[in-house]
């Protein structure tokens, strides 16, 4: 596997996610359960997109100075692009996310950690499934082939499912584990068991965990071939990978409330996948420019947000 990743720049990055993860671990317990406010949400993901570009602004001057000013262009741009990819696929979670949370009516003081939880399973999962992914294909060339059709069909599949909402009740991961576990109807704080009657019950937040996490496995997969397809280096896709997960629980209740006037996204993201997915498809016969790939990917969202921004405004505010 060629990277451009020393073992330090490994180590580094390793150790920065450990410590961002136990900064925000520390101040999450320091604030107790409680409803995250806009202001909040906002500023932490404004930090997380800051830090993302400290990152590969650091990164560039590293590379500029060490390889070359065309090297340092090239790899800069691949982080770029791929981030807005992963940070814009991630959006997709949250809607996702939104649902599981409504459906099992979570209270909003306890749903921090719940995704606190789920996305340092996130992190840990992408991380082997990125450097297993990027082995295999320096292995099996004809893999690119098989992912960009997967990212095509994927995209299609996302674009007829847009704006339908998907039947929790009906998913398999729920159904096995209520006819597995003793499941409590009530909350208990934010414990993940409690006891009734000298009787251990798991609660509904640890079945919403266990649900999270499913559900960004199968994210993963979708999003982790969508990123191979503008690099092949680990070291980008993985780095790309974490800053957009670190960002994700603030991302959300950014979102949460603003949800229904972004009901067009989902179209943009499907063409961003069928796009990403033929590029890798003709990546042997037409070779696609990296800004070219970022201008488009950066087009089809930014379109579909405004389409939806502007019907939004024409029907009115979203009912509650």
């Amino acid at each position: 596997m060629e990277t451009i990743g020393t073992w330090w720049m490994w180590l580094g990055f390793a150790v920065f996610v450990v410590v961002a993860i136990g900064i925000d671990l520390w101040v999450m317990e320091r604030q107790g359960a409680h409803q995250v406010t806009m202001k909040e949400a906002a500023g932490w993901s404004v930090l997380w997109f800051s830090l993302a570009f400290v990152f590969v602004a650091l990164l560039w001057a590293y590379l500029d100075s060490s390889q070359g000013r065309t090297v340092a262009n090239t790899v800069s741009m691949q982080f770029i692009t791929g981030y807005l990819v992963e940070k814009s696929l991630s959006v997709d979670n949250i809607f996702v996310f939104l649902m599981i949370f409504s459906y099992f009516g979570v209270p909003p003081q306890y749903q921090k950690r719940a995704l606190i939880t789920g996305i340092i399973g996130a992190i840990v999962l992408r991380a082997i499934l990125i450097l297993a992914g990027a082995w295999l294909l320096a292995t099996f060339h004809w893999l690119l082939y098989v992912f960009g059709a997967f990212l095509v069909f994927t995209g299609a599949k996302m674009w007829l499912a847009a704006g339908k909402e998907p039947d929790i009740a009906q998913n398999p991961v729920l159904r096995f584990l209520r006819g597995r576990m003793k499941i409590s109807n009530e909350f208990d704080g934010e414990k993940l068991s409690t006891q009734i009657d000298g009787v251990k019950y798991y609660t509904p937040l640890f079945v919403v965990l266990v649900l999270i996490g499913t559900t960004d496995v199968i994210f993963a997969v979708d999003s982790i071939p969508a990123i191979f397809a503008i690099t092949s280096d680990p070291f980008i896709v993985l780095t790309a990978n974490i800053f957009a997960i670190l960002g994700l629980r603030a991302l959300y209740f950014l979102l949460a409330d603003l949800a229904d006037r972004f009901h067009l996204l989902a179209y943009g993201l499907a063409l961003v996948l069928i796009f990403i997915g033929g590029k890798m498809l003709l990546i042997d016969l037409v070779k696609i420019p990296i800004g070219y790939a970022l201008l488009v990917t950066t087009a089809l969202i930014a379109a579909s947000i405004v389409a939806s921004l502007a019907t939004s405004r024409k029907s009115g505010p979203p009912a509650h």
